[in-house]
């Protein structure tokens, strides 16, 4: 009887990995998280994913120096120009055959691909600003939205004002399903298979940027940081669900519309939102969604709320890093803040598209 027991045990186990298999992100999502609301930002990338298994030509390119993007839906001949902080987008295409380029501070991207391969890499003109290994470029430092993301944790505060430039996304790159992620190779000796199957020219802007992403993942984390890249939102919930149980709460910045450079007032009613233990995921630059995520134990968060001098409003989320002694000392923000590593907590807010977890 145990024996047979044992037996019908794991046959369901089977059918119920089976089953999970086959289930799409949303499902996924609320099969493990039925308690965890799905923040705006993994909603609009999901989104995405369904237009653009819609679209005949969809391609977009978006980097921290332009924007470019073509929204295709079959309409031939369309033209679309779309002009960033230093960059240029410009898209002409016909249906099933766009083509995008995208010129910024940082270089050139382009994306020709049939529907199947959705190549989302924009221009990126230095180190990822919350990378922390990495000493800051120039461009870094004349950068204003670089500059502008570190503040003090003293700050934070009601009636304190900053200089900020919400976007939408850092990039438009969509989740791939797990079961395709699975089957694309994600690591440096296979690069060029990864460049031939999205169809990126080796040595181009696009490639070198995936290349970097791929880096980025595979190097170890700074002294106490445990890292994990996360191929699919699938991998992100499993990665998280492990690490801090299934009772769960993910939040991301919410803002009301894009804006410009501009000035933003904290409003009352900051509230610490994470216990000490929380994971983070930073959406990186590459071919489709992939996310750098990482358990902190030395990092206090916050909700925000904001206005700007044009009405906008915005619940941002605040990252306070207690411990920095382990970053560059050559990183953007002591440089901007004038502290040395380890003196003081450090804080940014978080783009639209990164993602904390922590306990409900």
């Amino acid at each position: 009887m145990e024996f047979i027991l044992l037996r019908v045990l794991a046959s369901l186990t089977v059918i119920l990995a089976t089953s999970h298999a086959a289930l799409t992100p949303e499902l996924y999502w609320k099969s493990k998280l039925p308690n965890t609301q799905m923040p705006k930002s993994i909603k609009d990338m999901l989104q995405q994913q369904s237009d653009f298994m819609e679209d005949k030509s969809t391609s977009v390119g978006v980097g921290t120096g332009g924007v470019n993007v073509d929204a295709g839906k079959g309409k031939p001949g369309g033209t679309k120009v779309g002009v960033g902080n230093g960059g240029v987008g410009v898209d002409t295409g016909k249906p099933g055959k766009g083509t995008s380029v995208g010129v910024g501070k940082g270089g050139v991207a382009v994306h020709t691909g049939p529907k199947g391969k959705p190549v989302r890499v924009g221009v990126k003109p230095g180190p990822n600003p919350f990378d922390y290994v990495y000493a800051a470029t120039e461009t870094q430092l004349r950068d204003d939205r670089n500059v502008a993301l570190f503040f003090l944790e003293k700050d934070l505060k009601p009636g304190t004002t900053m200089s900020l430039h919400f976007t939408k996304t850092s990039n438009s790159a969509t989740f791939l399903p797990r079961e395709e992620a699975k089957t694309l190779p994600f690591s440096s000796d296979k690069i060029s298979d990864i460049l031939d199957h999205f169809s990126v020219a080796p040595g181009s802007v696009e490639a070198e940027m995936m290349k970097d992403t791929i880096k980025e993942c595979e190097e170890p984390g700074i002294k106490g940081e445990e890292k994990y890249c996360t191929t699919s939102l699938e991998s992100m919930i499993d990665y998280t669900s492990i690490r801090l149980g299934n009772n769960l709460k993910a939040v991301s910045t919410e803002v009301k519309k894009e804006t410009q450079l501009e000035i933003f007032t904290i409003k009352e009613g900051v509230r610490r939102i994470a216990a000490d233990e929380s994971v983070v995921c930073h959406k990186q630059n590459y071919a489709y969604a992939v996310f750098y995520c990482h358990k902190t134990l030395d990092t206090r968060f916050y909700m925000v709320p904001m206005k700007g001098v044009d009405g906008t409003e915005a619940k941002a989320i605040a990252a306070c890093h207690t411990d920095t002694s382990a970053w560059n000392p050559k990183h953007l923000a002591f440089q901007v803040l004038k502290v040395k590593p380890g003196t003081v907590p450090v804080c940014h807010f978080l783009p639209e598209d990164h993602i904390v977890w922590f306990h409900n």
